[in-house]
């Protein structure tokens, strides 16, 4: 009776396979509640029984931030290239193809620019359905980009990270956003202009390691998994035992790391507060 028998062993779902948002009726929790999925959408995808927050993309965050829902985005159709010609299980050339249509995306960050609270700024939001939220050279340049619009423009430049890291795919390219992207926050501060960076779940690896930390204000949703190597290699590499917590939102709130712990229903408030208070102004 193989009905029952798994026949392949380990986890077998490609990343770029793996919901944000999930599909069906219901949606089960981490800690087994079950929550009927409309409810969950006009919760925020927010589990109202145990408050887990569940992954979503630029199209939800963009909804939530921006007024009505209404923003210009920059750079819409830059897509990635394959200059290394890199071939994994498959060639990057078609992995890039497949999940464009899969997703509908043209890479894994999106830029939109509009008002939020009746004032403008520049968001730039990772989707981490878009292999994985993982950085490459597009990633790098529209973060730019949005960075150059928002010191052009006098905007607050806000930042959703949402990635598994570097895009091993580009390499050397993908390694070059880190600095690229830092020096771009670097003169952002030099024209004085907020940047507040929000980390979900998860924020890792070369995201970590650029503008995920360097905001003003570094603020994370409520058990976000955020750091750099993951847990396992760190605890083979050093050879102890890790803290119990250790890489959640919580436990980098304890330890400096981030400023605020912001649940989804109050990010609009917050942020917008957080941008009010660095530029002076009147709180909306």
């Amino acid at each position: 009776m193989a009905w029952f028998k798994r026949k392949e062993k380990g986890i077998t779902t490609a990343t770029e396979d793996k919901m944000d948002i999930p599909k069906g009726l219901w949606y089960k929790s981490p800690t087994g509640k079950i929550i009927d999925a409309e409810e969950l959408a006009r919760n925020l995808f927010v589990s109202p029984e145990d408050g887990f927050h569940v992954r979503i993309g630029s199209e939800a965050y963009f909804d939530i931030l921006f007024d009505n829902n209404e923003f210009v985005e920059l750079d819409k159709n830059m897509t990635s290239k394959d200059p290394l010609h890199f071939v994994d299980t498959k060639k990057y050339a078609d992995r890039l193809k497949e999940v464009m249509e899969k997703t509908q995306l043209k890479d894994a960050v999106r830029t939109g620019v509009g008002k939020s609270k009746g004032r403008e700024l520049v968001i730039c939001c990772m989707d981490f359905a878009f292999i994985g939220g993982s950085m490459g050279a597009v990633v790098g340049e529209k973060i730019a980009r949005g960075i150059d619009h928002a010191i052009k423009n006098r905007l607050p430049f806000v930042m959703i990270s949402k990635s598994g890291g570097a895009r091993m795919m580009e390499a050397a390219y993908s390694l070059m956003q880190l600095a690229k992207t830092s020096v771009k926050l670097a003169q952002l501060a030099e024209a004085k202009l907020p940047y507040i960076s929000l980390c979900t779940d998860p924020t890792t690896g070369g995201t970590t390691a650029s503008y995920a930390m360097l905001g003003d204000i570094n603020i994370s949703e409520p058990g976000a998994l955020i750091g750099f190597a993951g847990p396992r290699v760190v605890r083979d590499t050093t050879g102890k035992d890790l803290p119990e917590g250790f890489q959640t939102a919580e436990f980098l709130l304890e330890h400096g790391f981030l400023d605020f712990i912001t649940p989804r229903k109050e990010l609009k408030d917050k942020i917008n507060l957080y941008i009010d208070l660095i530029q002076n102004n009147d709180i909306r």
